[in-house]
Protein backbone atom coordinates (compact mmCIF):
# COMPACT_ATOMS: atom_id res chain seq x y z
CA UNK A 1 0.00 0.00 0.00
CA UNK A 2 1.21 3.49 -0.82
CA UNK A 3 -0.31 6.95 -0.53
CA UNK A 4 -1.01 7.21 -4.27
CA UNK A 5 -3.06 4.01 -4.33
CA UNK A 6 -4.81 5.00 -1.12
CA UNK A 7 -5.84 8.37 -2.57
CA UNK A 8 -7.02 6.81 -5.81
CA UNK A 9 -9.26 4.37 -3.95
CA UNK A 10 -10.69 7.13 -1.75
CA UNK A 11 -11.45 9.24 -4.84
CA UNK A 12 -13.21 6.27 -6.44
CA UNK A 13 -15.32 5.73 -3.33
CA UNK A 14 -16.64 9.30 -3.15
CA UNK A 15 -18.49 10.52 -6.23
CA UNK A 16 -18.06 14.18 -5.29
CA UNK A 17 -14.25 13.89 -5.48
CA UNK A 18 -12.72 14.60 -8.85
CA UNK A 19 -10.06 11.99 -9.72
CA UNK A 20 -6.58 13.39 -9.20
CA UNK A 21 -7.77 16.19 -6.94
CA UNK A 22 -6.75 14.82 -3.54
CA UNK A 23 -3.19 15.32 -2.36
CA UNK A 24 -1.58 14.09 0.87
CA UNK A 25 -1.54 17.59 2.39
CA UNK A 26 -5.22 18.33 1.68
CA UNK A 27 -7.27 19.14 4.79
CA UNK A 28 -10.27 16.84 4.46
CA UNK A 29 -12.86 19.03 6.16
CA UNK A 30 -11.99 21.97 3.91
CA UNK A 31 -12.01 19.95 0.71
CA UNK A 32 -15.24 17.98 0.78
CA UNK A 33 -18.26 17.42 2.97
CA UNK A 34 -17.10 15.31 5.90
CA UNK A 35 -20.44 14.47 7.48
CA UNK A 36 -21.57 11.35 9.32
CA UNK A 37 -22.61 9.60 6.09
CA UNK A 38 -19.24 10.18 4.44
CA UNK A 39 -17.48 9.11 7.63
CA UNK A 40 -19.42 5.83 7.64
CA UNK A 41 -18.67 5.30 3.96
CA UNK A 42 -15.00 5.88 4.60
CA UNK A 43 -14.96 3.55 7.62
CA UNK A 44 -16.66 0.82 5.59
CA UNK A 45 -14.32 1.38 2.65
CA UNK A 46 -11.22 1.02 4.84
CA UNK A 47 -12.65 -2.06 6.50
CA UNK A 48 -13.40 -3.79 3.20
CA UNK A 49 -10.36 -2.61 1.25
CA UNK A 50 -7.67 -2.98 3.93
CA UNK A 51 -9.33 -5.17 6.59
CA UNK A 52 -8.76 -2.41 9.13
CA UNK A 53 -11.20 -0.96 11.62
CA UNK A 54 -10.89 2.75 12.32
CA UNK A 55 -12.55 4.48 15.22
CA UNK A 56 -14.55 7.67 15.03
CA UNK A 57 -11.90 9.29 17.23
CA UNK A 58 -9.18 8.42 14.71
CA UNK A 59 -11.22 10.04 11.95
CA UNK A 60 -11.75 13.14 14.05
CA UNK A 61 -8.05 13.43 14.82
CA UNK A 62 -7.00 13.04 11.18
CA UNK A 63 -6.69 16.46 9.61
CA UNK A 64 -5.18 15.62 6.22
CA UNK A 65 -5.30 12.78 3.73
CA UNK A 66 -1.77 11.91 4.86
CA UNK A 67 -3.00 11.61 8.47
CA UNK A 68 -5.69 9.12 7.42
CA UNK A 69 -3.22 7.17 5.32
CA UNK A 70 -0.75 6.99 8.22
CA UNK A 71 -3.40 5.60 10.56
CA UNK A 72 -4.53 2.96 8.05
CA UNK A 73 -0.96 2.03 7.12
CA UNK A 74 0.00 1.58 10.78
CA UNK A 75 -2.97 -0.73 11.36
CA UNK A 76 -2.30 -2.72 8.18
CA UNK A 77 1.32 -3.23 9.22
CA UNK A 78 0.32 -4.45 12.67
CA UNK A 79 -1.67 -7.33 11.16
Amino acid sequence: MNITDFIKKVEEEFEDLKPGSLKPEVALREYFTWDSINALIFLAHVNVEYDVELTAQELIQAITVQDLYNIVETKVNIK
